[in-house]
């Protein structure tokens, strides 16, 4: 790899910007794509789907033997709200290599006891997420059932466009969620991203089940194209 190619692999890198690095294997050139640029490169459908994957690959395109070397950042999980289900949650997405923060300024529920091994971060929202670098390659889940603690979590996640933001609660939960969201300057767009009831439908009654529904909605909302997704929810 060029010198001045691997430096900007790695401002990209440093940055959390996916990047796929594309290798002729017959030949050795080498070409960098951001994903800002996927829409424009004739390999779009190729880069896109190893992308949604998170995995390189060996495609061949025109006749031509190509190396995808995929290059994504490492997926974070915030959830606001440190309650039954998040004491499943946690350790769910922990082994699918999620990079999990809980966040819950009561106390009594934030403690290492609940959540061995597992960063824990005692304040209000405010105090809170900023610290965390909330990206486009985070899952936001509020899960409280308390709009002091869940609405401005989920402003801030609507911010910072993270790729999954979910919240507990029945639609007509939701419903006044939405109110207070848009008194508070919400756009409909923002509402709409909303994935509320959280989870798939899968019959979930347990904490247990639920974090199970909410992990696999999650993964498809990461690894599934969109038409896909649509089938999925």
């Amino acid at each position: 790899m060029k010198l001045e190619t691997l430096k900007e692999l790695n401002a990209e890198r440093a940055a959390r910007r996916p990047v796929i690095v594309v290798t002729d294997t017959a030949h050795g050139e080498q070409r960098l794509v951001k994903a800002k640029d996927f829409a424009a490169d004739p390999l779009n459908a190729e880069l896109s789907r190893a992308l949604r994957m998170g995995k390189s690959t060996n495609v061949e395109v025109g006749g031509n033997k190509l190396f995808l070397n995929v290059y994504a950042p490492t997926a974070k999980l915030v959830i606001i709200g440190a309650v039954h289900i998040s004491q499943a949650l946690a350790p769910l997405a922990r082994s699918l290599d999620y990079d999990v923060t809980v966040v819950d300024p009561r106390t009594a529920f934030a403690s290492a006891e609940r959540f061995p091994d597992v960063p824990l971060v005692a304040e209000w929202p405010d105090v809170a997420l900023p610290p965390l670098n909330v990206d486009h390659y985070t899952a936001f889940v509020a899960v409280t059932h308390d709009p002091k603690i869940d609405d401005p979590a989920l402003l801030h996640a609507f911010e910072r466009d993270c790729f999954y933001i979910g919240a507990l609660g029945s639609r007509k939960t939701h419903a006044k969620r939405g109110e207070r969201l848009r008194a508070q300057g919400a756009k409909e767009s923002d509402i709409a991203r909303i994935h509320a009831p959280i989870g798939l439908d899968i019959g979930a009654v347990s904490p247990s089940e639920i974090a199970v529904a909410i992990m696999a909605e999650i993964t498809a909302t990461l690894r599934l194209p969109p038409k896909e997704k649509e089938v999925a929810a």
